[in-house]
């Protein structure tokens, strides 16, 4: 192997596409995601003061969700990354959801007090 073939460097990053180029996020755009953050984390404080019975962790964990992908899209840049990294990351957030209904369904579904 030589010399050039060691150091290659691939400039339209067909090797590596997930490197090819480097979003600028504005700040703008920071302090919107915050102003979101706090306004979520205000609804999170007003849900948990309002007693909805069954509906509290439900309407709690939808609260977080929403919060947790807005923090996924713009403070780990998913938003700005290739389809194969969204879909892997969109996989991880669908089998969350899918353990949390199921978890959400088993604490609806008994019968608490009754035995």
């Amino acid at each position: 192997m030589t010399e050039h073939e060691q150091h290659f460097h691939d400039a339209t990053n067909v090797t590596n596409p997930e490197h090819g180029s480097h979003h600028i996020v504005t700040p703008k755009v920071y302090a919107a995601v915050f102003v979101t953050l706090l306004v979520g984390t205000a609804l999170t404080v007003v849900a948990a003061n309002i007693d909805l019975g069954l509906f509290n962790p439900i309407i709690a964990l939808g609260i977080a969700c929403t919060k947790a992908v807005i923090v996924i899209l713009f403070f780990m840049h998913v938003k700005y990354q290739s389809n194969l990294i969204k879909m892997t990351v969109g996989a991880g957030f669908f089998t969350f959801l899918v353990l949390i209904t199921l978890t959400l369904s088993d604490y609806i579904s008994r019968a608490w007090g009754l035995w």
